[in-house]
C-alpha cells in the first residue's frame, strides 16, 4: 500500500536520493544551491509544495512537487505539477497514480480550476499512466532560458 505525506526536513536524505535520480532520468544536471533553495522552499511549503510516496514499509519510491499561479482564463488558481518521479523499481505499484491524487485533492482544497502538467514526449512509460487519469491537450511545449 502506497502512503503520500508532505516533505518534512527529516526526509531530506529521501528526497535527496529521489530528487538526484529524476533529474538523472531527464539527462539533466540542477547546480547544488538550487537543490537546497528548492528543498527550503518545499519545507516553507508558501510557493512550493511537495509530497513522498511511501512503499508499505515505509521507504520512500517517489516525489511530486507543485505551485499555483493566477491564470487568465479562470478567477481561480491553476495548479501546476512540476515534478514527478517514481522510482523505477516502484513503477507500476499505483505510486504515481497516488501521487497525482494527492496533488488533486490538494488543488481542490486550495481552490485551483486545474492541474496540469508537462512530460517528454517519448516518456511512454509515465504516459500510459497520464492518459488513464488526466486528458492530452495536445499543445507543444516551447521555452526561452534566460
Amino acid at each position: 500500500m502506497t502512503t503520500i505525506s508532505r516533505i518534512t526536513a527529516d526526509d531530506r536524505p529521501a528526497w535527496d536520493a529521489l530528487w538526484q535520480a529524476y533529474i538523472t532520468f531527464y539527462e539533466s544536471e540542477v547546480p547544488a544551491d538550487v537543490s537546497n533553495t528548492t528543498f527550503e522552499r518545499i519545507l516553507a511549503h508558501k510557493d512550493l509544495h511537495g509530497a513522498l510516496a511511501r512503499d508499505a514499509a515505509g521507504t520512500p519510491i517517489g516525489l511530486v512537487h507543485w505551485l499555483t499561479h493566477p491564470a487568465t482564463w479562470t478567477t481561480g488558481s491553476y495548479c501546476y505539477l512540476e515534478d514527478l518521479f517514481v522510482d523505477p523499481g516502484s513503477r507500476g505499484s499505483g505510486a504515481g497514480r497516488a501521487l497525482i491524487d494527492h496533488v488533486k485533492g490538494w488543488a481542490k482544497l486550495y481552490g485551483a480550476s486545474k492541474v496540469y502538467w508537462l512530460t517528454a514526449d517519448d516518456n511512454a512509460t509515465a504516459r500510459a499512466l497520464y492518459d488513464k487519469v488526466a486528458v492530452s491537450t495536445g499543445f507543444v511545449h516551447y521555452e526561452i532560458e534566460l
